[in-house]
Order: structure tokens, then sequence, then C-alpha cells
């Protein structure tokens, strides 16, 4: 029987096909969306248009509500930070930021990653605070619209006067309605935040690895995520 041989460039063809459906293989289980950024900066713009939207129909209701009763700059802050996450999606990757643009771009995100944590934060609590107070108010409707006080029996009391609504009922029911929404976007998009920020610290300082490997060198080289 005689010894098959295989030419060079025979075996050169068979390891440029492995090469290649190896590349094939690896780019069939990525995809755009799956990256990292995309679907973070998803939820922070969908949150924050609708905090956004929900203060602007707060102040629709009453014109007198101050500006950090309606949190429309959360929503717009995070807003800007999702159109970062998408900018970061387009910039090249190079491995240990050797770029000076992917530095500057994720260094970016993780600072308005974390001011969108904290105006979230503000947002809540002053929300929660408005509800709570809501929850004993005693209304009654004025030329102006509607006085509300939690100690009708007090004259000293403080009173919170809601201009243009149209019956008190829209004080204690619409707009509590819309604080209790507030907190619970605003939470959310804080968690959001939250996560954002710690992933990207995460991924600046310590490894991430997929848990395949892809090259069955002696160094056993893996695939950073």
């Amino acid at each position: 029987m005689g010894i098959e041989e295989k030419s060079p460039a025979a075996a050169q063809q068979k390891k440029g096909k492995g090469e290649a459906g190896g590349a094939a293989a690896d780019g069939a289980h990525r995809c755009c969306g799956c990256r990292f950024p995309l679907l973070v900066a998803l939820l922070q713009l969908l949150l924050g248009v609708s905090i956004a939207a929900v203060a602007f129909i707060m102040a629709a209701v009453s014109p007198s509500l101050l500006a950090r009763e309606t949190p429309h700059w959360a929503g717009i802050a995070v807003c800007l930070v999702a159109l970062l996450g998408f900018i970061l999606c387009c910039v090249t990757y190079s491995p240990d930021e050797k770029t000076s643009k992917q530095f500057i771009a994720k260094l970016l995100y993780f600072l308005m990653c974390s001011l969108g944590l904290v105006l979230s934060t503000l947002a809540v609590a002053f929300a929660c605070h408005h509800y709570v107070q809501m929850g004993g108010f005693s209304c009654q409707e004025v030329r102006e619209g509607c006085s509300c006080t939690q100690e009708p029996e007090d004259p000293i009391a403080r009173t919170f006067l809601y201009a243009s609504v149209s019956d008190c009922t829209s004080v204690t029911g619409t707009l509590r309605l819309y604080f209790l929404l507030q907190v619970v976007l605003n939470l959310a998009q804080a968690l959001v935040c939250l996560v954002a920020a710690f992933i990207m610290w995460k991924h600046r300082y310590q490894v991430f690895f997929a848990g395949t490997q892809l090259a069955t060198s002696p160094a056993q080289q893996w695939h950073k995520v």
C-alpha cells in the first residue's frame, strides 16, 4: 500500500478553510444586538423618554409644580447617556483600550452613567416625599385652583396651592398616581445606570471570559468579552 502524501498547498488550503469556518462559526454566535452597550442603551433610552413624558404631563396638569417635582431633567440626561451608549457600539474595539477614541467613549459613558444614577436617585427621593405628603392632604377648591394642607385645623399650617387644575381629585388622584409612576420609573432607571457603570468598571479592571477556547495553543488563548 502506498502512503498518501499531501502537498503543502493542499495543507495550507485546508488550514485556511478551517480558520474561515471557525471565524464563521464565531460570527454566527455574535450579533449586533448581543453587544453589551446596545441593550443597556435601549433600556436607558426607553426609561428616559418615559420619565420625561410623564414629567411634562404632570407639568400640564398643574403648572405650579416645581422643577424638582417634575423630573424631566433626569429623563433627558439619561437619554443623552443612551445616545453615548449607541456611539460606543460603533467604536471599533481594540484590546486594553489601545485607541484614544475607545478610551474616551468608555470613560464618558461611565461618568454619565454615574451622573444618571445620582439624578435618578434624587428624582426618586423628591417624588416619594411628595407622594407620601399627598396621602394626608385635605383639599378644597379655590379660585386659583386647589388648596391643600395636611392639618386643616391649624391656621398656620403649610398650604400647597395647585394652580390650573379642574378639581381637587386631579391632585389627590391623578397627580399622586403620576408621582408613584415617577418613583417606579426612576428607580428602574437608577438600577440600569448602576448596572451599566458596574459592568464598564469591571470590563476595564477585570477580565471577562466567554468560556469557550478559540485556539488550542499551549498558551490557551481565551476570548475576552
